[in-house]
């Protein structure tokens, strides 16, 4: 075997849940919870002290039905009155990398957000073939519908919701934040500050994950070159592109498209997949 497909998503456990006690969810990767109907509560205890940069663990969420809730283990539901819950535990590396990318957990997602997301969870439920090539690009393919959630936390301040905005609507051809403090109509340092302490990242920072996660999108396509890439998420170039990739991910964008870019959208075989990384990389 040329490529391991559970290395990078794979549905570890699903679990269709008509919740009427409180229950835990354990195990490692990322948990995704659609709730179905009724209403619950979900937390994640804290087990131990919180290392640097770890998540903010929040205080117990009311999550109604068409909202989903993503975390990792443990994840302590609880009902509100009779609910029911779809739950998918995702491992691989791909899942790693999503759960490592929550800034608070557990985060709550607003359904209307991710409108594919249910399908995929239900195709999931009903495939049985445990270790299926089809069940690992449908973990994946939740896991790419899941990137663009919309967060059900509290609304942020109209400063920051017009920059983020702007920079989703705009980021390959957006300079930088001294632009977008020109276009909002603030000075630098005043939309850094109030940026910063609603986000928790600067808005640079933000616009360069932005611009990651287009090229990572593009990726999945294979007719589009480096250079290609680079001109339509805002980068100068394809060697700018593959160091601002490397530092935020870990990986170049050719890792990457070898192990998950191209193949969920292609159909991609293992070995046509590296006669594209030859032949586009």
């Amino acid at each position: 075997m040329l490529f391991d497909w559970n290395a990078v998503a794979a549905p570890a456990s699903v679990q269709d849940l008509q919740l009427s006690a409180p229950r835990t969810l354990s195990g490692e990767g990322l948990w995704v919870c659609l709730v179905s109907s009724g209403k619950c509560t979900a937390s994640v205890p804290m087990a131990g002290p919180l290392p640097v940069g770890a998540a903010l663990l929040l205080p117990p969420q009311s999550v109604p039905a068409g909202h989903l809730v993503l975390s990792r283990a443990p994840l302590a539901l609880a009902p509100e009155g009779s609910c029911h819950l779809l739950c998918i535990q995702l491992t691989g590396q791909a899942a790693g990398q999503f759960l490592a990318g929550l800034h608070q957990l557990p985060f709550l997602a607003k359904g209307s957000s991710c409108p594919a997301a249910a399908e995929l969870m239900g195709r999931l439920a009903e495939e049985k073939e445990t270790h299926s090539r089809a069940r690992s690009q449908l973990a994946y393919a939740l896991l790419c519908e899941l990137a663009d959630a919309d967060s059900a936390s509290p609304s942020l301040p109209p400063l920051v919701q017009a920059a983020i905005e702007d920079i989703r609507a705009n980021y390959a051809g957006l300079y930088g934040v001294e632009e977008l403090s020109e276009r909002l109509g603030v000075s630098k340092s005043h939309l850094v500050r109030t940026f910063t302490a609603a986000v928790g990242v600067p808005p640079g920072k933000y616009l360069t994950t932005v611009r990651i996660e287009a090229a990572q999108r593009l990726l999945l396509h294979r007719e589009y070159t480096l250079d290609v890439v680079a001109s339509l998420c805002g980068f100068s170039g394809a060697n700018y592109l593959c160091r601002v990739f490397k530092k935020e991910t870990g990986q170049s964008p050719a890792q990457w498209r070898t192990m998950a870019g191209h193949t969920v959208r292609s159909g991609l075989s293992p070995e046509e997949a590296l006669r594209e990384q030859e032949l586009y990389i």
